[in-house]
């Protein structure tokens, strides 16, 4: 999918701005996790939720930059695999945001 390497550098540009942006938007978001949601493990549901939230901001992001439409130019879980190579930073990031 990511034939231009200047395409799939943005991208991964994008996703670490995301990852940053992360600490504000739980402290604002998410004051009591285990409280409203009845969650054991905060750190585990906030990963889901984030990994979510930014491929689905990568998707709009790419299909912005590139010009696409919806169709099967994008790949998703080319999108889910670029996110996962963040997969520690994004962990420690959500960590220290709650702790």
């Amino acid at each position: 999918m990511f034939q231009d390497s200047t395409i799939r550098k943005s991208l991964d540009h994008y996703i670490q701005r995301r990852i940053q942006e992360i600490p504000t938007e739980i402290k604002q978001t998410f004051p009591a996790i285990k409280q409203i949601w009845k969650c054991k493990d905060e750190a585990d549901f906030l990963y889901g939720y984030y990994v979510g939230k930014i491929e689905e901001g990568a998707l709009h992001y790419l299909l912005k930059a590139t010009r696409a439409s919806a169709g099967g130019y994008v790949d998703t879980f080319e999108i889910r695999g670029i996110i996962e190579t963040h997969k520690k930073y994004l962990q420690e990031t959500i960590e220290l945001a709650i702790n």
